[in-house]
């Protein structure tokens, strides 16, 4: 297995680092991780976490970079408009309500701005927590240590307050296995995860299986397309007005925490992961 993460050897000799990942799997799995011979999807997280991030996977991570890699690649019309970026929101906003406001260098650092000042004022709050923090730093996520600290403003999308259906495609070797389709954000959130041929993989629940989006095909093509270069990247996206939008691009899916149910879909889902590192010499010569 080692040789499947060439990058991880100088790392795993960080005892503080080996320690600080073992206790927060722990904590989250109720089991130690295997960080030297990962197998699980959870635990090939951490070993990636350990083996270090490089220039590429920020400005893939940076939701400000990262538009300018979706526009080349797939085009403009992929995009949420980018009302604003930069570090200090102003005293009072520029923009027609409602809109969003981001930190560029984090994960679930999101506000909303429906149409009151309360609002922005609490956005403004957040915003300035966000950029005095390190995120990711606890949980040994050093990818968001290397993109600038900023904030962006987007317009919401879609009818508020009710927030869109988040699409997460799991891209195993440039191609989508997965997709975890997430409902009831800002309300009673939960997620299903079903196959790309959209039959249900995850427990079953009260919740009946989401209808597909329209544009479910160009989304896996999509999301294909930016994950080419990689053994495993989660690509989200959303579909307003059967109209397929990007999201954002994430290399460290809930920082490998977040429970699967069955469990044996973490074995499931780490399989893809090892066979697509198995396949990266030939990927690299093609």
């Amino acid at each position: 297995m080692q040789a499947a993460f060439p990058a991880i050897t100088p790392r795993l000799t960080h005892a503080r680092a080996r320690w600080r990942i073992k206790l927060t799997y722990w904590w989250r799995h109720g089991r130690w991780p295997d960080l030297d011979d990962p197998r699980t999807f959870t635990e090939l997280v951490q070993a990636r976490k350990l083996a270090g991030a490089n220039a590429a996977m920020a400005r893939m991570a940076d939701k400000v970079a990262a538009k300018a890699i979706v526009a080349a690649q797939l085009g403009s019309d992929w995009l949420i408009p980018t009302l604003w970026h930069g570090t200090e929101l102003p005293d009072r906003p520029v923009w027609p309500t409602p809109f969003v406001v981001k930190a560029r260098h984090g994960c679930n650092q999101t506000t909303f701005v429906l149409n009151d000042a309360a609002d922005w004022d609490a956005a403004r709050a957040r915003g300035k927590r966000w950029m005095a923090s390190d995120y990711g730093y606890w949980l040994d996520e050093d990818l968001y240590a290397r993109i600038p600290r900023g904030l962006i403003v987007e317009p919401f999308m879609g009818p508020p307050p009710a927030l869109p259906i988040d699409y997460k495609f799991y891209v195993f070797a440039g191609r989508v296995e997965y997709v975890q389709v997430h409902l009831g954000r800002g309300g009673r959130h939960r997620w299903i995860l079903l196959d790309r041929n959209w039959h249900r993989v995850s427990a079953a629940s009260a919740d009946p299986d989401p209808v597909a989006p329209a544009s479910l095909a160009r989304m896996i093509v999509a999301a294909e397309v930016l994950a080419k270069a990689t053994d495993f990247l989660r690509v989200d996206l959303y579909e307003i007005g059967g109209r397929p939008l990007f999201g954002e691009m994430t290399f460290y899916p809930g920082s490998g925490l977040d429970r699967f149910d069955p469990v044996a879909l973490d074995h499931r889902l780490g399989a893809h992961w090892l066979r697509a590192l198995a396949q990266e010499p030939e990927r690299a010569a093609a």
